[in-house]
């Protein structure tokens, strides 16, 4: 590991994989991920990525109409056109690179259908498109000589610099490091573990966002959380995996209790309203039951082409004991995606010099109030690739001015961090926002999250990724908390 980088990338998912591809190669460039390089919330993205390809059937306004209602009109417009104009080139260069997309039988790329859109424009790869995309591009950045690649290392701090970012790195050997770079992006992904239940991988901890809140970016509706409609109703996991929208794309139904299809009843959409909808519709139905038994039913369609069109699904189903070709699919909502985040322009540059932020710790204003199915991979290669352009830009007309002497290593030693910080909060959260907010129950529970945080801050406790996460979800959900009481 060098001392001095042009590019700190922080996250391995497929923000920052790419942002990496798209730097020349006379940029030196570190690339961080906090646990092994395949985890992130990009990898368990199954649906696909959405992209107007076919313009014989669809056109750039239809995608941006569909992503305008499913934001209820709160999006940033600049923003969509841009990543509805620019993302097919990118999903294209995608396919050149060798992410082997579904074809149908005449060699083209398959689409699907997913709810919200009016069109079928959903590329995937059976229902593990995320997988697809990160192995492919994992294997790309491996190639570039000019990046480095460190995994099982962990941001803790990051200060700036006149000229760029100090780093502090703990790596796979449990030892500080460290380094200064003149730019950085925040490819950090979510903040799912913030909830008792989520779809996120287990690094979904929003530390970028709260290493850029530190710093004094502004982070910008981070309460608008989309809640999926059907995450697998595992009785145990906090990780729950996702049964993804293209199986009600593909003809699957919503029950309840009873057994009974319920969903027109709250909206005339029925299955295939956009996610926000459908995870009101589950929980205005649980009330009205009293029961959180819900299902879905796929059972209705070939059994061929259930198991060759989710292969992934079926196989995870079975083995919590589930034969979806032949019975009902537990499923409840639970957290899924982030829409706000590190607040960046259609460049991804934050509010603070040489600070960007793409993929889910941004906050875009592509997806206004609710994410629009399959719009986030595309997100993700929009905006870093645009944050990567306009870094290159800035390099190769800027005096590279030398860092002034640093400190290699930090000292990390202090308390032992107590056990039971991070399950308080998580308790706090799922009581206060979940799918339909307790705006009453909000007020005590900020004033909980935030005696955690002091804590937390003024303990004398030892830096590693324990304190940091625990840390960083105080942090997050005093925001979150914070930003929903504004708004009463």
């Amino acid at each position: 590991m060098k001392k001095e980088y042009d590019v700190l990338i922080v996250g391995s998912g497929a923000a920052g994989l790419y942002a990496a591809l798209n730097f020349p190669p006379e940029v030196s460039v570190l690339l961080i991920s906090k646990r092994e390089l395949t985890l992130s919330n990009s990898s368990l993205a199954q649906g696909g990525v959405a992209a107007v390809l076919d313009k014989s059937n669809d056109n750039f306004k239809l995608h941006i109409a569909d992503t305008l209602i499913a934001g209820k009109y709160k999006n940033n417009l600049q923003a969509i056109e841009v990543l509805v104009s620019e993302g097919p080139n990118d999903v294209m260069k995608l396919k050149e690179m060798g992410v082997a997309f579904d074809l149908d039988e005449r060699g083209r790329l398959q689409m699907t259908l997913e709810a919200g859109h009016s069109r079928h424009r959903i590329v995937h790869h059976k229902d593990s498109t995320g997988k697809a995309i990160v192995e492919t591009l994992l294997e790309q950045v491996q190639t570039h000589k000019n990046i480095e690649i460190f995994d099982h290392t962990l941001l803790y701090r990051l200060d700036k610099q006149e000229n760029g970012f100090l780093a502090g790195l703990i790596l796979s050997n449990g030892t500080s490091q460290v380094i200064a770079a003149r730019y950085c992006i925040m490819a950090s992904g979510g903040i799912g573990r913030v909830y008792q239940y989520t779809t996120n991988s287990a690094i979904a901890t929003g530390d970028g966002i709260t290493l850029a809140h530190m710093l004094g970016a502004a982070i910008k509706n981070l309460s608008l959380i989309q809640f999926h409609p059907t995450a697998f109703a595992a009785e145990n996991d906090r990780e729950r995996f996702l049964i993804s929208e293209a199986v009600r794309g593909e003809g699957a139904v919503l029950l309840n209790c009873d057994g009974e299809r319920f969903a027109e009843k709250y909206d005339p959409r029925g299955e295939l309203a956009p996610r926000d909808v459908v995870s009101n519709a589950i929980m205005l139905e649980s009330r009205a039951k009293g029961n959180e038994k819900f299902y879905l039913d796929i059972t209705h369609k070939d059994p061929e082409f259930v198991r060759n069109r989710f292969p992934m699904i079926y196989e995870k189903c079975l083995e919590e004991n589930i034969d979806i070709t032949k019975q009902w699919i537990p499923v409840f909502p639970c957290q899924h995606y982030l829409m706000g985040g590190i607040d960046v322009d259609l460049y991804a540059r934050t509010t603070v010099d040489r600070l960007y932020a793409a993929g889910e710790c941004s906050h875009t204003g592509v997806h206004g109030a609710n994410r629009l199915a399959s719009n986030s991979l595309l997100e993700a290669l929009v905006f870093s690739r645009r944050a990567a352009n306009d870094i290159t830009a800035r390099l190769e007309r800027e005096e590279q001015l030398p860092f002034s002497h640093f400190a290699e290593h930090d000292d990390l030693s202090g308390q032992p961090l107590p056990h039971g910080f991070r399950t308080e909060i998580r308790k706090i959260m799922q009581n206060c926002h979940f799918v339909i907010p307790k705006p009453e129950a909000v007020p005590e529970g900020l004033q909980k999250a935030r005696e955690i945080l002091d804590t937390l801050l003024n303990g004398g406790y030892a830096i590693n990724q324990d304190f940091v996460e625990a840390r960083s979800l105080a942090t997050v959900a005093c925001i979150v908390l914070q930003e929903v009481l504004d708004k009463q």
